[in-house]
């Protein structure tokens, strides 16, 4: 499928990242609504989805399509759930802390949602079986545009200096219209396992 940014020079990262931001924040509640009921459905009928047990979530944020019915199914299903969490210990990483539905949320200095638990509790990435990360653009052959931060990346480093290392494996999450022809690749990024949108699911062979 050709997306209304098939016209965008691949290598010009920072043009996408704007008009891909500006098209997911333009979508209203009822289109944000129906987009996350699809997302819940496509998602619990994903195999890596239907046999992790420890999964990563994250907190919509800047249009990004919303996973909390997703979270509670999965809570449901009595599985482990996680939201990410800003490392305090310097540098651009993050940690991860289980919730359940007694947990108590904090904001972070970006004004999103992080459980509020002890830092002895948090877990590293690699602990994880699976991780859900938003992003702003992806291609068809997993290369992903995320919000520039690094934050992503630079957690998953262990991915890149370890081949031999697959935890977590990582499913980009997003609208449809975020799914563009073609994505330079960095040499900091992690490719995505795969993806899952509102209308279909993706998966990536292994480079």
């Amino acid at each position: 499928m050709r997306t209304a940014f098939s016209v965008v020079p691949q290598s010009d990262q920072a043009t996408i990242r704007k008009q891909v931001r500006s098209a997911r924040r333009a979508l209203g509640a009822q289109q944000q609504r129906i987009a996350a009921s699809n997302l819940k459905r496509n998602l619990a009928r994903h195999p890596l989805f239907k046999r992790s047990q420890r999964i990563a979530f994250y907190w919509p944020n800047d249009g990004e399509i919303d996973l909390t019915e997703s979270l509670k199914h999965a809570l449901a299903a009595n599985k482990s759930c996680f939201l990410p969490v800003l490392y305090r210990g310097g540098g651009r990483r993050l940690l991860f802390g289980q919730i359940d539905r007694q947990t108590r949320f904090k904001l972070n200095r970006y004004g999103i949602p992080e459980p509020d638990i002890l830092t002895g509790n948090w877990v590293y990435p690699r602990q994880l079986d699976l991780m859900l990360a938003p992003l702003v653009a992806f291609d068809h052959t997993g290369n992903r545009i995320g919000m520039g931060g690094g934050y992503y990346d630079n957690s998953l480093h262990h991915l890149r200096i370890d081949r031999q290392w697959q935890r977590p494996y990582i499913l980009g999450i997003a609208h449809e219209l975020q799914h563009v022809p073609l994505i330079s690749r960095n040499a900091w990024d992690v490719p995505l396992k795969g993806a899952v949108t509102d209308k279909q699911i993706y998966s990536f062979k292994k480079r």
